[in-house]
């Protein structure tokens, strides 16, 4: 268990893949703090964590404030101590072509796409600094490799993302900290309900989207976790500003 007591945060481990790699680092030996604004989402994966032995703190978080996230690293860094793992898994989406959607809708996937990870980066960042040790998963999309209709905004935050993730994995590689990207294909989460919408129009684009995937699925939250405890642990010391889908094969580069 190469990442016995490590301090890991979360964000949008309250469901989905989010709960899925916070399960998962504990299960690797993890003290888990959970970020969700869902709180009882977040209070259901801390539960389930302890019901198989783990130990795991959650936060009602706003990523999109600054001071929210201050207030819940305080706590957390109190209880669990300082951190060594982030996960910047928390997103959301409203998918619509971008000439209907305004500038309120911008405002919000900016604020908890782009904005809200930078903010986590910003506070956990100098203490990994200081201690001259540290991993930083982030979450971002194949949306932002190759574009996805519908989800103009929302590619373009985590397009920033990946461009953040190399421009930081250069800044903090002589205080020995690693970060790198995940970038997910479509995959069965709430949020792809949430843009798939409901009725016959919903369940033809799955089946498209299933269709176009090689391997002729949709992602599983379990299909991720592995490679973010991958590099969470001091087996990828040496990767860092990497950039890696996990899509069924639906998008390829290399």
């Amino acid at each position: 268990m190469l990442l016995q007591d490590q301090v890991a945060i979360v964000t949008g481990a309250g469901s989905g893949i989010g709960r899925a790699i916070a399960m998962r680092l504990a299960e690797e030996g993890c003290l888990v703090g959970i970020f969700d604004l869902n709180a009882a989402g977040g209070a259901d994966t801390r539960d389930a964590i302890a019901t198989a032995g783990g130990r795991a703190w959650s936060y009602r978080v706003d990523i999109s404030q600054a001071s929210e996230i201050a207030d819940a690293l305080a706590q957390f860094t109190a209880a669990a101590g300082p951190v060594d793992v982030l996960v910047n898994n928390a997103g959301w989406d409203r998918a619509m072509p971008f000439l209907k959607t305004d500038f309120a809708l911008w405002q919000r996937i900016v604020a908890i796409n782009l904005y809200g990870p930078l903010h986590m980066h910003h506070a956990i960042l100098p203490g990994m600094a200081e201690r001259k040790r540290g991993k930083v998963i982030n979450v971002a999309s194949d949306a932002g490799r190759v574009g996805s209709s519908g989800e103009a905004v929302y590619a373009a935050c985590k397009g920033g993302i990946i461009a953040f993730t190399k421009t930081m994995a250069r800044e903090m590689a002589r205080s020995n900290i690693q970060l790198n990207a995940l970038c997910p294909g479509p995959t069965d989460t709430p949020l792809l309900a949430d843009f798939a919408g409901e009725g016959e129009s919903g369940r033809k684009l799955v089946a498209a989207l299933e269709a176009a995937i090689p391997m002729r699925r949709l992602g599983k939250p379990d299909d991720y976790p592995g490679l973010v405890a991958f590099l969470a642990s001091s087996d990828s010391d040496y990767i860092t500003g990497q950039v890696i889908s996990v899509s069924g094969g639906l998008t390829m580069a290399g």
